[in-house]
């Protein structure tokens, strides 16, 4: 990553197709054993998941250059599997900024996109003047919940549920509060 161009954004239409292609890329990696993330092709997340999240205004991608690495749909919504979170504060929907479906090219992992991304959504939601951030992954997402732990996300309980279609998922619940800087006092 370091002297490429980076930028962060709301997705576009004409970005579908390209997060489409990242969401495909993780379900082959997954089909072939290569990865751990609890996705399955043709139920999620798909270009469908996509599309609703983009028409939302809540899809944001990681544009390097001309290509799209990364994306994820950030909202104030907490999945229903929330509510058996053991959160270290009960916290609303308008309290917190939520980040769902974080995806990064396969091919691209390892050089910090998905980090980079996380530092973007913590500055999204500083400047929403919010402080609680939540993010959700699958168990078997190993390297995803590595990458939270190192981030100074904590975890919040485990969630045996139905989640986007999938079942028998047990969903990890991740929290992490932002500080408040003097000078944003």
């Amino acid at each position: 990553m370091q002297g490429e161009h980076v930028l962060f954004r709301r997705a576009e239409l004409d970005d579908i197709p390209a997060v489409a292609a990242i969401y495909d890329e993780i379900h082959a990696m997954e089909e072939s054993g290569k990865a751990s993330t609890g996705w399955k092709r043709g139920i999620y997340p798909t270009e469908k998941n996509a599309l609703e999240a983009c028409n939302a205004g809540e899809l944001f991608v990681e544009v390097v250059g001309d290509t799209i690495v990364a994306s994820a749909r950030i909202n104030q919504v907490q999945p229903d599997a929330y509510r058996q979170g053991n959160w270290s504060e009960k916290a609303e929907d308008s309290q917190v900024m939520v980040l769902h479906t974080l995806t990064v090219s396969p091919s691209l992992s390892g050089r910090g996109y998905g980090s980079a991304f996380m530092a973007f959504y913590e500055k999204y939601t500083a400047e929403h003047g919010l402080r609680i951030i939540r993010i959700d992954t699958n168990e078997i997402n190993t390297r995803a919940r590595e990458m939270y732990r190192y981030l100074g996300y904590k975890e919040a309980g485990v969630v045996p549920c139905e989640f986007n279609g999938l079942k028998d998922v047990n969903l990890v619940l991740l929290e992490k509060r932002l500080q408040i800087s003097d000078e944003e006092n």
